[in-house]
């Protein structure tokens, strides 16, 4: 069975740092493509950052390129680990952060974390 799990947002003030996680379970994830989403109240959910199922490929939306920088993990067959690592944060980086199979899965989707980026 197939779950991914986000962690890792918070609050944090302009210009700081923080670092997401996103644990994926199933074997199947081991060979796909992962990716970062966000989503605000007043947008849809967009994709910002993928990585291949290699990790040694990954791509990013240019509101984010050169802040943010997604990497990944694949400890074992089961679980695999991908990070965001989000620097020099904005305010408009303030989102529901998700991470989901690239292109999306629905049934995949978790609850996400909750990053605010605030004075």
């Amino acid at each position: 069975q197939v779950q991914l799990v986000e962690s890792g947002g918070g609050a944090v003030q302009p210009g700081g740092s923080l670092r997401l996680s996103c644990a994926a379970s199933g074997i199947a994830t081991k060979y796909m493509s992962v990716g970062w989403y966000r989503q605000t109240p007043w947008k849809q959910r967009d994709l910002i950052a993928t990585i291949n199922f290699a990790g040694d490929d990954a791509d990013y939306v240019d509101a984010v390129k050169g802040r943010f920088t997604i990497s990944r993990v694949n400890a074992n067959d089961m679980v695999n680990m991908v990070y965001l690592q989000m620097d020099r944060l904005e305010s408009g980086d303030t989102a529901v952060y998700y991470c989901n199979t690239d292109p999306a899965t629905d049934s995949f989707w978790g609850q996400g974390t909750q990053v605010t980026v605030s004075s």
